[in-house]
């Protein structure tokens, strides 16, 4: 009988777990661990499946064997990340980061500052994590517009944000890095957004052209909220980190105590769908 391998923290408590490369067919490569857990893969020649503990799977595509069939993990980060996305807009909008700074100082910061409430908000990207966003800022008194590669009830076609940007008072990323939706934020895209916008991008950090937003946001045009960026880690010296109305958190959207239970539950289900020969849930390479 083939073995999984799973990372340690999950305690599934499988018998037939196995460190004996040969012998593993189920893999679930340790959260967002480095490129060794993905080097991996060539030393298991009977491996069946990978189960990442991530949404995002481009960082492990290359190294992906053409008869492996490769999951993500929708919806277990769902909540955590718009969490964040709703905090990092909290914190830009009224100061929090800076009153945070300014502690230490003991230092007294009473100024007026812009609220949630009657902000337009544009969301891009409708999946699980858009519309746990959308679902947690409704009762903010915002009004919210969503987008996403093709137009349904309540959601509007990508190819609108011309006319929207300009109207937008916060823009919210939350695509997958893919062909179309690399570098999706450029020179362009943030010209169109109107002065003193906030871009918060709690996706991909490849959705977002580095160069240009340090350009924008460094003339003080816009403000941006980043739990992802392009590169990842964000090197100590990089500008970023420098800029007035930038805050940064290091890709902890997903990485909450709700992780660990909706992580053992998603693995132990693939499992048993895997031994019993039924059809894998999340399949996004096959």
């Amino acid at each position: 009988m083939l073995s999984v391998l799973i990372p340690g923290d999950l305690q599934l408590g499988h018998p037939e777990q196995s460190e004996n490369l040969s012998q593993v067919g189920f893999y679930v490569p340790t959260y967002m661990g480095p490129s060794e857990c993905f080097e991996l893969i060539a030393q298991m020649p009977s491996l069946q499946v990978v189960q990442l503990l991530t949404v995002g799977f481009d960082a492990v595509l290359d190294y992906m064997p053409e008869h492996v069939t490769l999951c993500n993990a929708v919806g277990i980060h769902d909540a955590g990340t718009a969490e964040l996305a709703v905090g990092l807009i909290l914190a830009s909008l009224r100061g929090i980061d800076d009153f945070a700074r300014a502690m230490p100082r003991g230092e007294w910061i009473h100024e007026r500052r812009t609220s949630l409430v009657d902000r337009k908000v544009l969301i891009i990207g409708a999946g699980g994590v858009g519309q746990a966003i959308a679902q947690r800022l409704n009762p903010f008194e915002v009004e919210i517009t969503q987008v996403a590669r093709s137009q349904r009830s309540g959601v509007m076609d990508i190819t609108e944000l011309p006319s929207l940007l300009p109207k937008a008072d916060i823009v919210v990323l939350a695509v997958p890095l893919t062909v179309t939706t690399k570098r999706l934020v450029n020179d362009s895209f943030l010209s169109q957004m109107r002065d003193g916008a906030l871009l918060v991008n709690v996706s991909r950090g490849g959705v977002v052209d580095t160069d240009a937003l340090v350009q924008h946001a460094q003339q003080g045009r816009i403000r941006a909220a980043l739990d992802v960026t392009d590169p990842e880690p964000l090197p100590p010296e990089h500008p970023l980190w420098q800029i007035p109305g930038v805050l940064i958190s290091p890709h902890v959207g997903g990485n909450t105590s709700a992780f660990l239970p909706r992580a053992r539950a998603l693995v132990e289900n693939q499992i048993a769908r895997w031994r019993n020969g039924e059809p894998l849930a999340h399949v996004v390479h096959r």
